[in-house]
């Protein structure tokens, strides 16, 4: 069972079990997300990410940076990553998330999708280096994009649309029971960077 949900009111769970999931909607303007957009597609260091699958490293289209408050790693899908400093924009709109999901973030996973033919399978946020139930807030920019979740267990799904300037925030039990994607999108032909603000575990929160 899948449900399209079009209201973006933060105080509404999303998810009908199992987890909190808030939708707070478009929490930039059209000019603020547009110049994020831009400062960020042109002036990060965007690598392509890897996984190891089955054995296999596997290069991706998708891009990533990964920043943070010190120099500590994330290991994820068999591949690890040094974070970097943070720039005076990622800071910005960190205080942003913060603000709004009422949380503290030491680090951030960009992901960079340059177009609908490029997107992200089923899994969860729960690596063991991430503080356990934490909130993880997923900020957009640029394309509008579909976001789906998928029960692990029950014959249960959610989607939403996110478009450039909006803010989902995950908390609670949702990594341990629900799986989530980026679905690909062939009518997409721009741009969509995801910024994912997390807590990792160990680490100093500044």
């Amino acid at each position: 069972m899948m449900d399209d949900l079009f209201a973006q009111n933060p105080a509404v769970n999303l998810l009908p079990c199992d987890g909190v999931v808030n939708d707070f909607g478009r929490v930039l303007t059209h000019e603020a997300a547009e110049h994020f957009h831009q400062v960020l597609l042109r002036g990060l260091p965007w690598k392509n990410d890897e996984a190891v699958m089955f054995g296999k490293r596997i290069i991706t289209a998708r891009k990533v940076a990964w920043f943070g408050d010190g120099d500590f790693s994330y290991t994820y899908s068999g591949t690890t990553k040094q974070a970097l400093p943070w720039t005076p924009e990622l800071r910005t709109l960190k205080a942003k998330a913060e603000s709004l999901a009422g949380a503290v973030f030491n680090s951030c996973l960009l992901n960079l999708y340059h177009d609908g033919s490029e997107g992200m399978g089923w899994h969860s946020d729960d690596e063991k280096s991430l503080v356990a139930d934490s909130a993880i807030a997923s900020l957009s920019l640029g394309a509008t994009r579909k976001f789906a979740f998928r029960h692990k267990e029950k014959d249960l799904g959610v989607s939403v649309m996110l478009e450039s300037g909006s803010l989902l925030v995950m908390r609670g039990a949702t990594q341990r029971h629900w799986l989530h994607s980026l679905p690909k999108m062939k009518r997409v032909t721009t741009p969509r960077i995801n910024l994912t603000f997390r807590t990792m575990a160990g680490e100093t929160i500044s």
